[in-house]
């Protein structure tokens, strides 16, 4: 066994996890517990946030129109801070109420300038973004969303356009605390490549539900809820940058492998499947 410590003012929990060599899921060890982006880490790091209170909080809105809105402003190209602050700068103005605004004023909302740390800054995709969220308000406002499981919810939204799989399974998680989805972003990507619960030749835009599946199968081997264990490494993992960097540069994640790089040829070829939340 591994023994480690949690350490709470004058208290001191000890976890115990399995042998380094032990396995988590078949083919992938436990690895030890303190190197960076082991299973054995990730665990340790759950663990620890739970006993000292220092869970995640990942909702971002207070009812599922904001929610979406929050998600779709956010994701791939656009700094979580600045989608945050778009976030807010159209709650300010009533986007997410009972009445949805026309594309048009979203548009206009979007246009203005976003006071960031005394800076002003522009929205990215304006237009993009103003037409994929008047058709998720109207939605909204039109039907009733299933809320029985995170799947069922994600499935609802990916009929509205702009809105793929990791945008989808954002809000799924982040509204219904699911653990059935995955967010799997550019870090957690990595982070599956570097622990080897991920297989290296799928791609996030050909095999999202695979590697979902997988990312779920591993969260249940390590005992920890999939929706801890996602935030947590997104939030390491985007915060640790120089290390993850220096881990693939020493050849444990090789991003240019052979499997890696024919996947890159099936995703320049591919037209479907596009993720653009």
């Amino acid at each position: 066994m591994q023994l480690g410590a949690i350490f709470m003012e004058q208290v001191v929990f000890n976890v115990e996890l399995p042998k380094a060599e032990a396995e988590v899921i078949p083919g992938v060890p436990w690895g030890a517990m303190e190197a960076f982006s082991t299973p054995a880490y990730w665990a340790y790091q759950v663990y620890a946030r739970r006993l000292t209170g220092n869970r995640i909080n990942y909702k971002l809105g207070e009812t599922l129109k904001e929610e979406v809105g929050a998600c779709l402003l956010g994701g791939h190209g656009i700094p979580s801070n600045v989608g945050i602050a778009a976030f807010h700068h159209l709650r300010e103005r009533g986007a997410f109420g009972e009445h949805p605004p026309s594309e048009a004023t979203l548009l206009e909302w979007l246009k203005e300038p976003l006071t960031i740390d005394t800076r002003q800054v522009r929205y990215r995709f304006a237009k993009q973004k103003a037409r994929y969220l008047s058709a998720a308000l109207r939605k909204l406002s039109a039907e009733r969303p299933p809320m029985t499981t995170g799947k069922k919810l994600r499935d609802w939204l990916l009929d509205v356009p702009g809105i793929g799989y990791k945008t989808a399974s954002w809000v799924a998680r982040n509204w219904l605390d699911a653990d059935d989805v995955a967010i799997l972003d550019i870090h957690i990507l990595r982070a599956g490549f570097m622990g080897k619960f991920f297989e290296d030749n799928l791609t996030v835009e050909r095999n999202y539900l695979e590697l979902e599946e997988q990312f779920i199968r591993f969260s249940k081997g390590l005992g920890v809820r999939a929706s801890e264990l996602d935030a947590l490494m997104w939030l390491e993992m985007m915060s640790s940058s120089a290390t993850v960097h220096s881990i693939m540069g020493m050849g444990q994640y090789n991003p240019d492998s052979p499997a890696r790089s024919r996947a890159k040829k099936r995703k320049a070829n591919s037209s479907q499947l596009a993720l653009i939340g």
